[in-house]
């Protein structure tokens, strides 16, 4: 089923293209290389990340650099969990993977783990943009 597309400027489309390259790198295809699925958990991640800078209004480079981004994130004053620093392992999916030769194959292990770092990243961050709750009504 389509998720409801938001302008680009909005955090929550940015966290549903996030979702996009998660549901692709859960996605295990005959003939796929794994590295190729890390790729969309690495970009899973990173969107996911960038929504948050969206969310607060705080600028951000276009970089791959998961760990740096969250450095700038921290930065400005948001707390990132240990959970989410591990996205760091994920930025080598970026570019370098990608291409034949410069890295050696994944391996399923790698792979589940680097899958279930970009889903505690995308946990963390929707949990980050969630809006708050209005205020109740006092009855009279």
């Amino acid at each position: 089923m389509p998720l409801k597309r938001f302008p680009p400027d909005d955090p929550r489309e940015w966290l549903n293209r996030a979702r996009s390259n998660l549901a692709r790198a859960k996605t295990e295809v005959a003939g796929a290389y794994l590295e190729d699925l890390c790729f969309d958990a690495q970009q899973a991640a990173e969107k996911a990340v960038k929504a948050v800078f969206i969310h607060r209004g705080i600028r951000f480079p276009y970089i791959h650099d998961l760990a740096r981004l969250l450095s700038l994130l921290e930065q400005g004053g948001c707390r990132i969990p240990a959970v989410v620093r591990r996205a760091g392992a994920l930025t080598r999916f970026a570019v370098e993977i990608r291409y034949p030769g410069l890295a050696g194959p994944v391996r399923k292990k790698e792979y589940q783990r680097l899958v279930r770092t970009a889903e505690a990243v995308l946990r963390w961050a929707s949990s980050e943009i969630v809006p708050a709750p209005k205020p109740k009504r006092r009855s009279r």
